[in-house]
């Protein structure tokens, strides 16, 4: 877990840690800075042990939190925040501590540049947001503490923490994307790496097995065919479309892929690479695009099913060793799939015959299904030649 968190950590310090570390230094100069305008005028303050006294706290819990202010992770919300308060605190005592002419002329207050490092912290530790509220209460405290203002002074602290903040804020949006594609990058090498090693392992093996299995006949064959069925979803998967729970068992036909699979989701969008990645086989090649085919759950489980509708016509009536073929194409306004075989086709004027024999495959598993979705099925078959049917369904389903 620790070298997990780590990693983000040292990417976000890398870009952070120059500002940290310049806010560290500039609250050190800063305090420097208000100790050196104190010490010649001591004598001319109302209340030069009250003044004294403040710088005092301030000079001591400045040196003992400047190693809080070297990063991020180390400098928590008390730190930034009671170094604000301290600030308000030394604006707003100046007009108790110091003498009426002096504020009158245009006196530093009592913390003098220091207040900035306070609106600085909270910059860098909240982004603008936090910068703005700071910086507001500055310039608040600076109005109720005098009359006559420096007004560029006090915008130009405004503006400068409202700046840093948003950067910071920049910087972390541009960090977070950057670990992410890191990640996503190396997940991308190692299963590239995997699948290169399942080429020339695993997928040899079961083409070898097929070949040698279906040399000896027998139930060598059978196993050869397994084999074979084996490495079609193998290589489906290496190619990026997952298998989900529920794929077939090997040897089982061309449309039996999501009789026995699990019901995906009710919601949110599916992947119907998924779905349909377990109906290829050795007699069912599938070609998919390289990007995730994203419809809604309903709609893509229903599309699966009359592909796996399509795939038992096939079955039953395209004839023993008979292939087919699976088409995913992913258009703008609608998802087609195609299911291609290379049987003796369909007569004319079987399907209304059949439709009036009871026989609803086509009618109700395929074009039933599609049309519930707003989409439709188109058959072509020409004897001889094999049946081709184009499954079509919109994006939004009506």
């Amino acid at each position: 877990m620790a070298e997990r968190e780590g990693r983000p950590v040292r990417a976000r310090m890398s870009v952070e840690l120059p500002l940290w570390r310049a806010l560290t230094g500039y609250r050190l100069l800063a305090l420097g800075y208000a100790l050196v305008l104190f010490v010649p005028d001591y004598h001319r303050y109302a209340h030069p042990l009250g003044a004294a006294l403040y710088l005092g706290v301030v000079a001591l819990w400045t040196l003992l939190t400047w190693n809080r202010f070297t990063s991020a992770e180390r400098c928590r919300w008390l730190f930034p925040l009671t170094d604000l308060a301290l600030a308000l605190a030394g604006i707003l005592l100046t007009g108790v501590l110091d003498t009426p002419a002096r504020i009158a002329d245009g006196c530093h207050t009592l913390p003098a540049v220091w207040t900035s490092g306070a609106a600085l912290g909270c910059a860098l530790k909240g982004g603008w947001r936090w910068a703005a509220a700071a910086a507001t209460l500055v310039v608040a405290a600076n109005v109720a503490e005098r009359a006559e203002l420096p007004v560029r002074d006090l915008l130009l602290v405004w503006v400068a923490s409202i700046a840093i903040g948003y950067v910071v804020e920049v910087t972390r949006i541009s960090e977070r994307t950057l670990a992410q594609a890191l990640r996503i990058e190396a997940a991308t090498r190692e299963r590239e790496r995997l699948a290169r090693d399942i080429h020339d392992n695993v997928l040899q093996v079961l083409a070898m097995v097929q070949r040698r299995g279906t040399a000896l006949g027998g139930e060598a064959a059978e196993l050869g065919r397994m084999a074979g069925e084996q490495e079609v979803a193998l290589r489906t998967l290496v190619a990026g479309g997952g298998l989900p729970p529920g794929r077939p068992r090997p040897g089982a036909g061309p449309g039996a892929g999501l009789a026995e699979a699990e019901p995906v989701a009710a919601e949110g969008p599916c992947d119907l690479r998924a779905l349909l990645g377990p109906y290829a086989g050795a007699a069912v090649s599938l070609a998919t695009p390289g990007t995730p085919v994203l419809l809604d759950a309903a709609a893509a489980t229903e599309l699966a099913a009359a592909v796996g509708a399509a795939l038992d016509n096939v079955e039953r009536h395209a004839g023993e060793g008979a292939q087919a073929w699976i088409l995913l194409e992913d258009e703008p306004d609608q998802v087609i799939v195609t299911v291609r075989d290379d049987g003796p086709g369909i007569p004319e004027g079987r399907l209304a015959a059949a439709e009036q024999e009871g026989r609803m495959g086509v009618a109700l598993s395929i074009r039933g299904r599609l049309r519930e979705l707003g989409g439709g099925a188109e058959l072509v078959s020409v004897p001889g030649q094999g049946t081709e049917v184009e499954l079509r369904v919109p994006r939004r389903v009506p």
